[in-house]
This record gives structure tokens, C-alpha cells and sequence, in this order.
């Protein structure tokens, strides 16, 4: 039961403690709450109490309302530039998510066409492929694929890569990603290899980005393919 007061509307106190109960996994992901009978009796409010703090809910990506089903559980989207240089980190940290990597792959393989075009590599030379795992708040929402001159970053080849590469990149050899290059993005279905690397189905919708990201003097950063979980992101231009 709540209780009614002139400085806090009832609204947001339901609002606050649904929101509390999705923070500490007593509602969970993916889980369906009460209906707004339900919530109001629960609570001793008003269906219009109740209303207002659900749709504020969802249209703060606690709550997702499902035609016919109900509404459940969902979580907050993460927003980003379509431009790549904020970084997976900086774009958790602004959106209040706790970021983290797992190193997937890490290699030395030789250049295709489209990667000498981007890098602007000579004939010949290689690139070092680093594949990694991203989380943000332990949920894993995606692949990234990128692609480096091997000449010119073979020390990534030993570093431990687990937080912001961009930070790394910056303060020990003063290589600054602030430019985008030409970057798409298209929406895919996971298939098998994808949808094993993220645990889910296949099928499930991700975003797919092609990006060339250069430093303050316009020198090819890395070339990147990558994968980011469709549901979990929202791209502005």
C-alpha cells in the first residue's frame, strides 16, 4: 500500500518501487508484471496511477508492453552515434551500464582487398584481427571485428585489451580516435556462428556496422565489422 502525500505523487512512488523491484531481479528480465488490476489492488492505487507510471516505465525501456500479452520486463536502451568513435566503453559509461571484454580472437592474417583500400596498405602486408566479446551489465550484446595495419599496431598483439582500446590508444602512444570514416549499418539476422557467440537464438535481430575510424591526422585506426544486438541499441545520426 502506498501512502498518499502533497510532495511525491503517487505515480512516481509506484513508478520507483516497480523500478526497484526490476533493479534488484525481483521482476527479471523478460518476466511479466502485474496487470494494472493487479497492480492496483496491490498497491491501493487508481488504474490511472498505475497507467501513468507503467508508460513512463516503458518509455524509459524498463517495461516493454506486448500486444495481447502483456507487459514485461525489458531493459534500458543503449544510445549511440552512428559515428563509432565514442567507443563501447565511453557509450556504456553515458548510458549508465557497466562495460566489459572478452578477447575472442587475436591473429595476424593476411589483408583482403577491402581492408588494403581502408588501412591503405601496401601489397603485402598484414593486418592483426582482434574479435572481442562485449558486455554491458554482464549481458552480452556485441561482436566486435576489427582490423589493424600489423606494421603499425603489432604491440596490440600483447596487450591485455580488456577495457576502452580507444583510452589505451591515447594515453601510451598518443593515437586519438576522433575521426569516422565512411560507416553503414544494416539490420541482420543472426545466424548460427553469431547467435552461439551472443547465446541466442537464431534469428535474433542485430545491427550490422561497416566503419574505418581514423586518428587526429587522418591515419586509419582500424577497419570494423561489427555485430551489436538489435533490441539493446538505438542509433542516432
Amino acid at each position: 500500500m502506498l501512502i498518499n502525500n502533497a510532495q511525491t505523487p503517487l505515480y512516481i512512488k509506484l513508478k520507483d518501487s516497480i523500478k526497484d523491484k526490476i533493479t534488484n531481479e525481483k521482476y527479471k528480465l523478460n518476466d511479466k508484471i502485474p496487470t494494472e488490476i493487479e497492480l492496483s489492488e496491490i498497491y491501493g492505487v487508481s488504474r490511472i496511477t498505475v497507467r501513468k507510471a507503467v508508460k513512463e516505465l516503458v518509455e524509459e525501456g524498463y517495461l516493454v508492453k506486448k500486444q495481447g500479452k502483456g507487459t514485461f520486463v525489458s531493459h534500458k536502451k543503449l544510445n549511440r552515434k552512428i559515428e563509432y568513435v565514442a567507443g563501447f566503453t565511453d557509450s556504456c559509461i553515458q548510458n549508465g551500464f557497466k562495460s566489459s571484454s572478452r578477447i575472442l580472437q587475436r591473429k595476424v592474417i593476411k589483408a583482403s582487398d577491402e581492408l588494403k583500400n581502408k588501412l591503405r596498405l601496401s601489397a603485402g602486408e598484414e593486418v592483426i584481427y582482434i574479435q572481442r566479446k562485449r558486455y554491458a551489465d554482464n549481458i552480452p550484446v556485441m561482436i566486435e571485428n576489427n582490423f589493424f595495419a600489423a606494421d603499425s599496431f603489432a604491440y596490440l598483439l600483447n596487450e591485455s585489451l580488456e577495457g576502452s582500446l580507444y583510452k589505451l590508444l591515447k594515453e601510451t602512444h598518443d593515437i586519438d580516435a576522433v575521426n569516422p570514416g565512411e560507416t553503414t549499418l544494416e539490420l541482420v539476422m543472426s545466424d548460427e556462428k553469431t547467435s552461439n557467440i551472443l547465446e541466442l537464438p537464431i534469428g535474433t535481430p542485430l545491427f550490422f556496422m561497416d566503419t574505418i575510424i581514423y586518428d587526429q591526422n587522418f591515419i586509419p585506426i582500424h577497419a570494423g565489422h561489427q555485430y551489436y544486438l538489435g533490441d539493446f541499441y538505438k542509433f542516432s545520426i
